[in-house]
């Protein structure tokens, strides 16, 4: 337990460090472009203040594309201070670019407070789960009465009407056959001779009985 508790301060005194140096990087970058006072204190301020409210957003689980992205915002803040004071930029001539991002971060920053914050806010209002509608409870389908089931009587057959000058045809057809063969001619011989359909065949043979 004791070597776990050095750890974590040690831990603990590096993480302090390194804050005490980055907010100073801040505060000497903002006093360099023109805020001067509380202001260039306020700076640094406000910049580890976007990165907890990123990293708790990241931490949540939730809407972690703005958490990244916010995150990113605050930690380019960081590291670009601390470049620039390390000798990289003249801090008593400071280029106009610079000024104006500087000028301008308070904005970015509200901006980005603001949205994080009320993203949170949602999220736990909502107790991050979707809305999910009550199931409604089916309709009792409506009873029709039952009419009683009729049998389907097969209708009979159409006999197709036969043209008189196809029985005149056929009946000569027939006259031959019964010369030829002393038979009379049947359905199908007649159907091949005549060259219609079985039902017209039929048709024609009751004319000729």
């Amino acid at each position: 337990m004791r070597a776990l508790s050095v750890r974590i301060d040690a831990v603990l005194v590096q993480a302090l460090i390194a804050a005490a140096l980055s907010f100073a990087h801040l505060h000497d970058l903002a006093l360099a472009a023109g805020q001067d006072g509380w202001k260039a204190w306020a700076y640094p301020v406000s910049v580890d203040l976007l990165l907890v409210a990123a990293w708790r957003r990241l931490r949540s689980g939730e809407a972690k594309t703005a958490g990244w992205c916010w995150f990113l915002v605050a930690l380019t803040a960081s590291l670009g201070a601390n470049v620039a004071t390390a000798g990289l930029l003249a801090l008593d001539d400071v280029p106009d670019w610079l000024r104006i991002l500087v000028a301008g971060w308070p904005a970015i920053a509200f901006l980005g407070g603001t949205l994080l914050a009320h993203g949170t806010t949602a999220d736990a209002s909502t107790g991050g789960r979707e809305s999910v509608p009550e199931p409604t409870a089916p309709e009792a389908p409506s009873s029709a009465p039952e009419l009683p089931a009729t049998e389907s009587k097969a209708a009979p057959p159409s006999t197709p009407p036969v043209p008189p000058a196809l029985v005149t045809l056929a009946r000569k057809v027939a006259d031959e056959h019964r010369a030829r063969t002393g038979t009379p001619i049947d359905t199908s011989t007649l159907r091949a001779r005549l060259g219609v359909p079985l039902p017209l065949a039929e048709a024609i043979s009751t004319h000729l009985t």
